[in-house]
């Protein structure tokens, strides 16, 4: 059987209903929303499975709700009679970072859950609303993004910045930076040849230099927080390389709040380097699974933020015929 690595969602992937089929299916899926809960002193399970939904989309809600489903899926998947998963590499797409640290056992889930809210907070106060963008360049190579990027921060106003934020997937790319250079981006771009360049509905301009004060705000809370070190490798996104000790993994989440996310790098690191052969996504969504499919295009992935697909992951791990791909 080949090499498992469980990897994350992020922020987006969230919607009214994650979850509930683990807690309806797994008393350890229950519990971690139960955790949740306590740790935070507010009902999250009642939010992540009822909504509303324009509250659960509020940054501070959605990265705790998110890392608790996902941990969710993952203990529900423990408690499955016949399942023996050993992922030999971890990895999570920005948020989905502390849910990698979790399931590596270097970080307490209570711990992740308090941190992603307080993290969640910072992002969203960095900057004023308006002030920052976010948008998506689609079928444009990211040297060509990075060359657009490059060419209108060259002529951007004082103090102005535009940057690469999120390399997702091969003619996926995301920018971050202030309105005005980001839409000028866009511009660039599409007289380049991008087939797309949509400005993104999100809060803030994750992953770019303007979120320096959230890094900053989340230094302490970092620092007060026990890490240990990864019981396996986790491939973390500004380097896309594993870390080992907890003194990388620290650094790390810092880091990656203002520095792009490298899941290209990552994705491919894992197949190639440390011989990854099934990607098994673990939350809710299947966004990573797309990726995963254009970066290794023979990649067997499976998406597992609800119980429907266990028959599926059952006929891979018996290596009995099944879909490479399933949502």
């Amino acid at each position: 059987m080949s090499k498992i690595a469980f990897v994350f969602p992020g922020q987006g992937a969230q919607k009214v209903g994650m979850g509930r089929e683990w807690a309806e299916r797994s008393a350890a899926a229950r519990r971690t929303f139960e955790e949740a809960d306590e740790a935070l002193g507010e009902p999250l399970s009642r939010l992540c499975w009822e909504g509303p939904e324009e509250e659960l989309g509020l940054t501070a809600n959605t990265q705790p709700a998110i890392l608790t489903a996902s941990l969710a899926a993952l203990r529900g998947l423990g408690e499955e009679e016949g399942l023996e998963l050993t992922a030999a590499a971890v990895a999570g797409h920005s948020l989905g970072e502390y849910s990698a640290l979790v399931a590596a056992g270097a970080l307490d889930f209570a711990d992740a859950v308090r941190l992603v809210r307080r993290r969640g907070e910072l992002m969203q106060r960095a900057v004023p609303p308006g002030v920052g963008a976010m948008a998506a360049i689609l079928a444009m190579s990211a040297e060509e993004v990075a060359a657009v990027v490059a060419d209108v921060a060259a002529d951007a106003a004082d103090g102005e910045v535009v940057t690469v934020a999120n390399y997702n997937a091969p003619g996926q790319t995301v920018i971050a930076g202030h309105a005005a250079p980001v839409a000028r981006a866009c511009e660039l771009a599409r007289e380049r040849g991008a087939k797309k360049a949509t400005l993104l509905d999100v809060s803030a301009p994750f992953h770019s230099p303007l979120m320096a004060p959230a890094r900053a705000g989340m230094e302490p809370h970092l620092a007060a927080t026990a890490l240990g070190d990864p019981r396996v490798p986790v491939v973390v996104n500004v380097d896309a390389r594993p870390v080992t000790t907890a003194a990388a993994a620290r650094d790390a989440l810092m880091r990656q709040i203002d520095g792009p996310v490298r899941w290209v790098e990552s994705v491919e690191h894992m197949e190639r380097a440390l011989g990854i052969g099934l990607f098994l996504e673990i939350g809710p969504g299947t966004v990573l699974t797309g990726t995963i499919k254009r970066i290794v295009s023979d990649a067997r992935t499976l998406a597992l933020g609800e119980p429907k697909n266990l028959d599926k992951l059952r006929e891979l791990l018996a290596g009995e015929p099944a879909p490479k791909e399933a949502e």
